[in-house]
C-alpha cells in the first residue's frame, strides 16, 4: 500500500478532540502553503480562509454552529470562505505569464475578456457555484495535508452562514462553504469506520 493509500485510509472525520491543543501559527502557514497548489478553475484561487484560534471569537463560531462541542475542545476553527468575485482577479492571476512573454498581449487581452464574459454570463448562482466548488477542492486537499503533518479534521456544515458574516466580517462577495475543525483526536472511544458502497454502487461508465 502507498503512503498515499495509506494517507487516504487514515483521514477520518474527528469528532472529539483533546482538549488544550496548541496548533502553532507556523504549523497553519506550512499547511496553507500546500494547499495553495489546490486546482481552481482559470487559476483563480477562489478559496479563502479564516483561521479562528481566539476563545472569544472561537465561542462566537460556536453558537453560530448550533453549539457543536467539537469547535470549543479542537484548536482551531477554519472557516472556509468561496469568493463569488474571483474572476474579477483574471488579469492580476495571468499578469506573471505576460510579465515573463509567456503570452502576449492579445492572449492576455482575450484571456480576461473571455473568462470576464463566462462568469458573467452565468449570473450570480453560477458564480456562487464555482465559489463553492472550487473552495471544496481546497478544503478537501487541506484536510489531506493537514493529515499527514498529524493533525486532525473534521468538516462541518451545520452553522448559520449570515451569523459567520456578521460575527467575522466577512464581505458579501465570500460565501461560507463550511467549517473544518482541526487539533488532535481524541480516540479514547474509536468509533468504526462507517459503511462505505462498493465501487459499483457509485460508478458508472460510459452512461449512468
Amino acid at each position: 500500500m502507498s503512503d498515499l493509500t495509506t494517507l487516504i485510509k487514515s483521514r477520518r472525520s474527528a469528532n472529539l478532540f483533546m482538549e488544550g491543543i496548541e496548533i502553532p501559527d507556523q504549523d497553519l502557514n506550512e499547511l496553507f502553503n500546500e494547499v495553495k497548489y489546490a486546482p481552481s478553475a482559470f487559476n483563480l484561487q477562489h478559496a479563502h480562509y479564516v483561521v479562528v484560534k481566539d476563545p472569544d471569537i472561537k465561542h462566537k463560531v460556536y453558537e453560530a454552529a448550533q453549539k457543536q462541542y467539537k469547535i470549543l475542545t479542537a484548536s482551531a476553527v477554519l472557516v472556509v470562505l468561496g469568493n463569488q468575485l474571483a474572476y474579477k482577479d483574471i488579469g492580476r492571476m495571468n499578469e506573471g505569464f505576460l510579465n515573463l512573454g509567456v503570452i502576449d498581449k492579445l492572449e492576455y487581452d482575450m484571456t480576461v475578456e473571455s473568462v470576464t464574459s463566462f462568469y458573467e454570463n452565468g449570473g450570480p448562482s453560477f458564480m456562487r457555484e464555482e465559489a463553492i466548488r472550487n473552495a471544496s477542492l481546497s478544503a478537501m486537499l487541506l484536510m489531506m495535508a493537514a493529515k499527514d503533518k498529524g493533525w486532525d479534521t473534521c468538516p462541518m456544515i451545520g452553522f448559520d452562514p449570515e451569523a459567520l458574516l456578521k460575527e467575522l466580517n466577512i464581505p458579501d462577495a465570500y460565501v461560507p462553504v463550511m467549517l473544518i475543525a482541526i487539533g488532535k483526536e481524541d480516540t479514547r472511544k474509536p468509533r468504526p469506520r462507517g459503511y462505505r458502497k462498493p465501487v459499483l454502487e457509485f460508478v458508472s461508465y460510459n452512461q449512468f
